[in-house]
């Protein structure tokens, strides 16, 4: 099931660079050697990661995911192309999204010190020291809280107000104080980016993006939390108690964070996308061996007209949902022709790729559920794993109903919303 070929876009593979395609085609040929012969054992191993941390080591640290994003010359790779990382995020969470959650998470918490104008080359070269080497390592981007959960992602309206997580500058350093929930690599990163306020009352102003490193005093965390599927991305609550660190790992400064912050969602955005459509195109392989290979009425069922409609608007939706989340990446990777990664007409393009792309998933693993019957539900053929991860995907980054006001705001001008 994981022998059709890899899927043709003319449009956009004549915007590819050799590089990336080696990536997208490497990144395959790992999946299908490495982590499909092992996928259906993901979900027993979500406590104690024997399996998991194995296949993880050899994506962070063999495959390079953990140091992707450094300059070379700290030992790096230097990929810190959108484009490149959409690719590797798709065929990555083609084999398990959870475990795509987890190497990219890492390359997402150090975005914000990558790319001009905001480029930090002293925390890149210090940094490098913990994830350029040969050991495991993980980042982690610590945003929503438990009191207001996804608000804080709600940037547009609330501007950074309903933040309660605390920095206070005394001295050359920050006090931090507060907490976090849901956060992917939680209590088992070496870094932490985290979403504090300076003051509520300034808004924006007041949003401050500050790297924690773990292990520091006052930094603690709860137990890992279980849920319906992705087991190799592990979450658990983040405690603040009076966690002290240098004044020098504030990523940029008042207004300049928030821009910042908003730049992380529309990153984490297209990112989504990729999670959300790497399970709906290995659907859509599997219910297509399916649907050849299960006979009816003297015939393939990919033969009668109803299933091969069903198969077509699959087609359809994945085709459209990878294409429009192409072309965002490539946005991203062009601010000098598209405008600033974390203007407004940013987000709401990135949330379309999101929430078109989840919604898609959702769909098409539905769709091959009711298409192969108690096949569908039945653990041996992956579809109901896949069924179960894409749901989580629709849910986080404030959702699909948040998405869509963010979509609505920019494309309709609301006011009171």
């Amino acid at each position: 099931m994981s022998k059709l070929a890899i899927p043709k876009h003319v449009c956009l593979e004549e915007f590819m660079t050799e590089e990336e395609k080696v990536l997208r085609d490497a990144t395959r040929g790992f999946v299908d050697g490495v982590i499909m012969p092992i996928r259906q054992q993901v979900d027993a191993d979500e406590r104690e990661h024997k399996i998991i941390e194995p296949v993880m080591k050899q994506i962070c640290v063999d495959f390079g995911a953990q140091r992707m994003l450094f300059p070379e010359k700290y030992g790096g790779l230097g990929l810190n192309s959108m484009q490149s990382s959409y690719w590797a995020c798709e065929e990555l969470a083609r084999g398990d999204s959870g475990m795509c959650v987890a190497a990219l998470v890492t390359a997402w918490a150090l975005i914000p010190i990558v790319h001009e104008p905001y480029r930090r080359e002293d925390l890149l070269e210090e940094f490098a020291k913990i994830f350029c080497g040969d050991e495991l390592r993980f980042a982690c981007f610590a945003m929503t809280e438990p009191q207001g959960g996804c608000d804080i992602e709600n940037v547009d309206v609330m501007k950074g107000r309903t933040i309660r997580t605390t920095a206070e500058l005394d001295g050359d350093e920050w006090v931090i104080n507060g907490e976090k929930q849901w956060p992917s690599n939680s209590r088992i990163s070496s870094l932490y980016l985290t979403v504090c306020t300076t003051d509520p009352d300034l808004g924006e102003e007041g949003i401050a993006l500050i790297y924690v490193p773990a292990p520091t005093k006052g930094l603690d965390f709860g137990d890992f939390e279980v849920k319906a599927g992705m087991a190799a991305d592990r979450n658990c609550s983040i405690y603040y108690d009076n966690v002290r660190v240098p004044k020098r790992y504030r990523v940029a400064g008042p207004g300049d964070d928030a821009k910042l912050f908003r730049q992380q969602l529309v990153a984490g955005n297209i990112g989504s996308a990729g999670m959300s459509l790497g399970p709906a195109q290995n659907t859509f392989e599997i219910v297509t061996k399916y649907a050849s290979e299960r006979v009816a009425a003297g015939k393939p069922i990919k033969e009668h007209s109803i299933t091969a409609v069903m198969l077509a608007d699959m087609a359809i939706s994945i085709e459209t949902a990878r294409t429009y989340a192409l072309s965002v990446a490539r946005m991203f990777d062009r601010p000098e022709i598209y405008g600033p990664r974390w203007s407004l007409e940013m987000v709401a393009k990135s949330r379309i790729a999101k929430v078109y792309a989840a919604d898609v998933a959702v769909k098409v693993t539905n769709k091959a559920m009711e298409l192969m019957g108690s096949n569908g539900y039945s653990r041996p053929y992956d579809v109901e794993k896949h069924w179960r991860d894409v749901k989580m995907t629709q849910q986080w980054l404030a959702g699909s109903i948040v998405g869509r006001l963010d979509i609505a705001r920019y494309y309709c001008k609301l006011k009171t919303i």
